[in-house]
């Protein structure tokens, strides 16, 4: 039996978030994965395919934002499945394939930016990659979150911060992909020309941040339900870029220090100097979101996903490895009682096989 939650708020979210969402998430990625067989070219059929078994809980997390606007919560989820397929898939051709250069990281990341400002041309997403048939598959991802995205009675008030962010977005993707003896450089380049952005971080936590969809899908929430204010806009970005966003991804990083390092992928929780340096950088982290969260509005719904950030990531196996167990019992105490009570929960849902 699971643990009775101190707030009824809390409650009321996670019980359609795992009793409705969640089948309808593994619904959505089984449609996705359908098409994602039916794709000519071996290569990318097997990175497809990979990029939804393997990463699935990335849209189970994300899912949370169906939850906004509950109205339009068949169109968001849609929407935020469908992205973070086309994040995930992108990810996986870059990560896993050789042989491809910073044009074509970038080629292909313009497939994102495309899928939410409906303005962008479409074009040959595969011009620069080494394999390019995909039967259409990433066209079909794209043209499906435009669609949702034309229908939110507040998408154009949105428009522009949904691309500034998949801009970024795609700026890290080309970047952190390059041989060892020059992302880095790219990526601290990079920054310093966007420094105003976030002035107080380091250059990795600043890359943590572009790496997280988590704006965007609240963003989108906010635009299902109506017309969005600059200051309304202003105010969600004050919370979760960098902060909600860079703790969001430092979190995913942590947890997959061990398989980066084997791979030789650039892993941003690895660029502190020092393990102290990083426990007390992702604490800052943890510490920033959560204040910021609570002076939005709706603030408990932010907190709950801010705690169950923690509770996701750090009920996965890998974080109770002997360097990182000790740091992650410490987050989910700072956090407090809530993320304690939603990290049990995730906990039974894997044992479970939910997550």
């Amino acid at each position: 039996m699971l643990p009775i939650l101190e707030k009824t708020t809390d409650y009321a979210l996670i019980v359609p978030y795992v009793t409705r969402i969640f089948p309808l998430v593994e619904r959505k990625l089984e449609v996705w994965s359908a098409k994602a067989g039916t794709i000519p070219e071996p290569e990318l059929r097997k990175q497809a395919l990979a990029s939804i078994s393997k990463k699935r809980f990335h849209c189970q997390g994300g899912s949370v934002y169906a939850l906004y606007t509950r109205h339009k919560s068949a169109e968001l989820l849609h929407f935020i499945v469908t992205l973070q397929t086309i994040s995930d898939y992108l990810d996986n051709l870059c990560d896993r394939v050789p042989g491809v250069d910073e044009a074509g990281f970038r080629r292909l990341h313009q497939a994102i930016i495309a899928a939410v400002d409906t303005e962008e041309s479409c074009r040959d997403w595969y011009e620069h990659y080494p394999h390019r048939n995909d039967g259409g598959y990433l066209q079909q991802l794209v043209d499906s979150c435009r669609a949702v995205l034309v229908s939110l009675p507040g998408y154009q008030d949105v428009r522009t911060a949904l691309r500034r962010l998949m801009q970024l977005y795609a700026d890290l993707q080309a970047y952190k992909h390059l041989g060892e003896s020059v992302r880095i450089e790219k990526l601290v380049h990079w920054y310093s020309r966007h420094h105003n952005l976030a002035p107080d971080v380091y250059w990795w936590e600043f890359s943590a941040a572009a790496g997280s969809t988590l704006a965007v899908f609240l963003l989108t929430a906010m635009a299902a339900a109506g017309p969005v204010t600059a200051g309304e806009i202003e105010q969600v970005l004050n919370c979760y870029f960098p902060w909600l966003c860079g703790f969001h991804i430092l979190l995913d990083y942590f947890i997959d220090l061990d398989e980066d390092r084997r791979h030789h992928d650039l892993n941003f929780v690895d660029c502190y100097p020092s393990p102290l340096v990083a426990e007390r950088g992702i604490l800052n982290f943890l510490s920033e979101s959560l204040r910021r969260a609570a002076a939005l509005p709706r603030s408990v719904f932010h907190q709950t996903v801010v705690n169950g950030l923690l509770a996701l990531y750090l009920s996965d196996p890998k974080a109770e490895a002997p360097e990182r167990k000790k740091l992650s019992q410490q987050l989910l105490r700072s956090a407090g009682s809530e993320a304690l009570w939603l990290h049990r929960c995730c906990l039974l849902l894997r044992r479970l096989g939910k997550i």
